[in-house]
């Protein structure tokens, strides 16, 4: 399985010709959905789910996500729109989706909480989208948050303390300044040394190859 890091929140994974998108949004480059075989969004907020880039794909493309989106973002695509929660299971592009989670962090006292599905990956790779979801289930691989105005970095720290992922990287993050990533950096290494784990940021565009 290949994984590569798209802008902000978007993650693209690849395996047996197959391709698999999650929350492509309107910080992310366009070209994450190139050859999409199925996409996966975890909740209807502009930096995961671009209504415009959505409209870009064909009617035989899965998309695959909570009640929000389907009547938000994703309402009246030519897609496949197809509306899950947790505790739901399914199979698409190859992989096998279990979902994980209900509820988007609480962000600010005057916005409502809305609806946030995770999604675990061919039992391997966890995406929680915008929330510190913890699974019931082993995780391999997680994609944990490090920036946003839900979030302080002791929660991201608790996060992959009670994960405990062999692997974590980073998503959510392009609010950060050079030197803001530089500290998401740091205290992601503080972390991998501590637990004995491949905990860190992938750069934008690069990618990891997962067994």
């Amino acid at each position: 399985m290949k994984l590569t890091k798209f802008g902000h929140a978007c993650v693209r994974l690849e395996k047996d010709g197959k391709v698999l998108v999650i929350d492509p949004g309107t910080l992310t480059d366009a070209a994450a959905l190139d050859g999409a075989d199925a996409v996966l969004i975890t909740h209807n907020h502009f930096d995961h789910a671009d209504r415009d880039k959505l409209l870009t794909l064909s009617a035989d493309v899965e998309v695959w996500t909570c009640q929000g989106v389907a009547s938000g973002a994703a309402e009246g695509l030519p897609a496949k729109v197809q509306t899950v929660r947790h505790g739901d299971a399914f199979d698409t592009a190859g992989f096998g989706v279990k979902v994980f989670g209900e509820w988007h962090a609480a962000n600010h006292p005057d916005m409502p909480i809305i609806d946030n599905v995770g999604f675990l990956l061919d039992e391997e790779v966890f995406y929680p989208g915008d929330a510190f979801t913890v699974p019931d289930a082993s995780v391999g691989t997680l994609m944990v948050p490090t920036g946003a105005p839900w979030l302080k970095m002791s929660e991201v720290i608790g996060y992959l303390r009670t994960v405990k992922p062999a692997r974590a990287y980073s998503t959510h993050d392009a609010l950060y300044s050079e030197a803001g990533l530089g500290l998401v950096d740091g205290w992601l290494q503080m972390e991998s040394e501590k637990q004995g784990a491949d905990i860190r940021r992938i750069a934008v565009g690069d990618s990891i190859t997962l067994a």
